[in-house]
């Protein structure tokens, strides 16, 4: 029996996709459950000791209690740019084959697996191949991580009617960074993501403030073990 599957995406970049992968994964973790995790590509990867480093799938697998191997990393690029650009630049070639290798090695292993995207859904990867197809490569549903602020709401909708249109099964939203002090627009948010958007609204993530990304994750899921919502959202999600 091979794993079960969520790609997780977001309305921009920079909207917290690496935090909220790794909490559900150490969520998980928690409950018992063995967890892989995946970063298929990522660009602007830290250089050590000489080799490039992605530091999204470090966060994953810290999360996850598993090591990083390249199967979570397949593709990982220098520059801190579109991945087709980075790509281009550093003289690679993203195969969509690849990466779907090594989702199946990762799914003969794990009771599930966790897929973060870059940036979008329409963030170019190959030629004309976008983040979309690659999710429709691997056969994944996919959750949508949003912001709370000004904005959200029309990012989101275009986010979740677009993967509906590519033929993308959308499990729901998850709202991110959610402030203890909403302002008007963050405290709507929400409720008008649900109403609009004909997708389920998994979860509110609380914003969490921490020396590094690990201690953030921890205390995201602190928060999230106390919630009984949390359960629904794991159940829906996957």
């Amino acid at each position: 029996m091979t794993a079960k599957g969520i790609f997780i995406t977001g309305t921009d970049t920079g909207v917290g996709k690496s935090i909220a992968s790794a909490a559900i994964a150490m969520l998980l973790k928690r409950k018992g459950h063995s967890v892989g995790v995946m970063k298929p590509v990522t660009s602007g990867c830290t250089e050590r000791d000489g080799h490039l480093v992605s530091e999204d799938a470090e966060l994953l697998c810290f999360a996850a209690g598993v090591p990083v191997t390249p199967d979570c990393a397949p593709y990982l690029l220098k520059a801190p740019l579109a991945p087709s650009m980075a790509a281009s630049l550093q003289g690679v070639r993203i195969d969509f084959q690849v990466i779907r290798d090594a989702y199946l090695r990762l799914a003969e292993k794990f009771d599930y697996v966790i897929v973060e995207g870059a940036g979008g859904l329409m963030v170019p990867l190959a030629g004309g191949l976008l983040i979309s197809d690659l999710a429709c490569h691997l056969g994944l549903p996919i959750a949508v991580v949003a912001r709370a602020g000004l904005g959200t709401i029309n990012h989101t909708l275009l986010t979740t009617f677009s993967g509906r249109n590519l033929g993308l099964e959308v499990k729901g939203v998850i709202v991110n960074r959610y402030p203890d002090l909403p302002d008007q627009a963050e405290a709507y948010a929400p409720h008008l993501i649900s109403s609009l958007s004909g997708s389920l609204l998994l979860g509110v993530f609380p914003e969490v403030q921490g020396a590094d990304d690990r201690r953030v994750v921890e205390g995201v899921v602190a928060l999230l073990e106390q919630d009984p919502a949390t359960e629904i959202m794991l159940r829906e999600m996957f």
